[in-house]
Formats: C-alpha cells, structure tokens, sequence
C-alpha cells in the first residue's frame, strides 16, 4: 500500500485541468468543418462529398449544421484545401429557454446515461469522464443508474423505436428540475441511421431537449462541455441558431 501512495505523490496530478485551463493535449478533439470557400463551384462540390448533409453550398459559402456531421473528413481530404477546420471542444449548445436551475444543480449532479441505439462510439466516449484523466467527480458530475435520483438525462443513438417507450418512462421518473443533453450527430439528427422506419431523426423527437452535444463520436471534453452548460457552469457555444426553430419541445410518439 504504502508502495502505491509514494508512486502516486511521485508522479501527480495527471487529471486534465479542464475547465478550470484550457486543454492542450494533441489528440483531444477530432474539430468540426468551418466556412471557407471562394467559389459556387467549390461550395457545391465539397457539400456533395458529404454523405450527411452537413454541408449546404449558400452561393461562394457552406453552411455547416455541426447536427449532422459525423466526422468522416471527406470535406478535408482528397485535395479539398478551401474549407475550414476548427480543433476546439467546447460545442455544447443551449437549445432551448433555460430552466430554473434550483439547488439540485448547486452541488452534486446526478446523470442518467440511456442508450438509445447507439452504435457504441458516443456511449464509449461518455464512460471515459469517468476516467481518471477526465475525473469528472471533481466536478461534482457522477453517474447514477436510477432516474429518481438524476438531475440530467443524457441521451446517445438516434432513438430506436424500441428505445422510444423506454426513453420516455425514464425522462418521466426524474423529478424536477430537470433537464436533457443529447449526445453525438445520431443523438441531434439521426446520423446516418435516421430518421427511418427503424429510429427517429434525433432525441428531440422524442423529448424536450436542453443541451445538445454535436460530433460523432464528441470527444469526452465535448461532452463534459455540455454538461457543464446544462448545470449553468459554462457559456452555451455560438454556433446554433436556436431561438424559434421548433427543436428541443419533443413530440409525443
């Protein structure tokens, strides 16, 4: 035992320092497509490699719906210098009016995890805040495997048909104040798997959701990005427009 206490003060603290600094670890975030083009054609060309629809050519420009993106870098490659690329991490973005946070969120948050049909990389990527490299306990963030006890339903796969009922008993077993954070493209669009006769086209088709976490699979400071945005400890991201857009009131099924 004694062994193990001295390697641990020997190599110290090896949690990243995110959020209190900014991470700068190569390799945390794969980055999303920015606007960068000069020409129709060049729009129209890079937004027909993309096989999500991320990517709409808008005259000389691309608009990019970080929705749908799913990270294949088809726009980046094959001699395709005009886009843009951005390596950040912090893409959690507020969806709808914030609600009353209340004293649930002032200390320890308690998280639901449903996997709604997930292929498995955006479920994967979430276990890894339990890591000791992300450590989010120290940010008072923990799991919890019974929605009674959880402040934050945090949602991965496009919602199977399956998963639907199950979804929504899980959400209506969480007392209030409460809120949603949808995970990955599959979880905000359907990916590439919906909208289908098999799955829906994203989780707020299903619930009202709070919080959305674009990328495919979002690396786990993405993630932790969001959940800090849904307890109100961080600034939503700039990049969707959001207000009146009709998404985040959830449809009955």
């Amino acid at each position: 035992m004694g062994q193990w206490v001295l390697s641990g003060l020997r190599t110290g603290i090896k949690s990243t320092r995110y959020p209190r600094r900014p991470e700068t670890a190569p390799g945390v975030s794969p980055g999303l497509p920015t606007v960068g083009v000069t020409s129709a054609e060049e729009a129209a060309a890079l937004a027909s490699r993309c096989p999500t629809g991320a990517l709409t050519p808008q005259g000389q420009h691309l608009h990019v719906d970080p929705r749908r993106c799913v990270h294949c870098f088809r726009c980046a490659r094959d001699g395709a210098p005009t886009i843009g690329w951005q390596d950040g991490y912090e893409w959690g973005a507020l969806v709808r009016s914030a609600l009353p946070l209340g004293p649930a969120f002032r200390r320890s948050v308690h998280i639901r995890v449903v996997d709604a049909g997930d292929c498995g990389a955006c479920l994967h990527e979430v276990r890894q805040l339990n890591n000791p490299y992300y450590n989010m306990h120290r940010l008072g963030l923990f799991i919890t495997p019974t929605p009674r006890q959880a402040d934050l339903l945090l949602v991965v796969g496009p919602v199977t048909d399956p998963m639907r009922e199950p979804l929504l008993r899980t959400y209506e077993a969480m007392p209030e104040p409460k809120r949603v954070v949808a995970v990955g493209a599959c979880a905000l669009s359907g990916g590439v798997f919906g909208a289908s006769f098999a799955c829906a086209g994203g989780v707020a088709e299903a619930l009202p959701v709070d919080v959305e976490v674009p990328g495919n699979p979002p690396p786990p400071l993405a993630i932790l990005h969001g959940l800090l945005v849904a307890v109100g400890r961080k600034p939503s991201a700039p990049w969707p427009a959001l207000a009146g857009d009709g998404r985040g009131e959830g449809r009955a099924p």
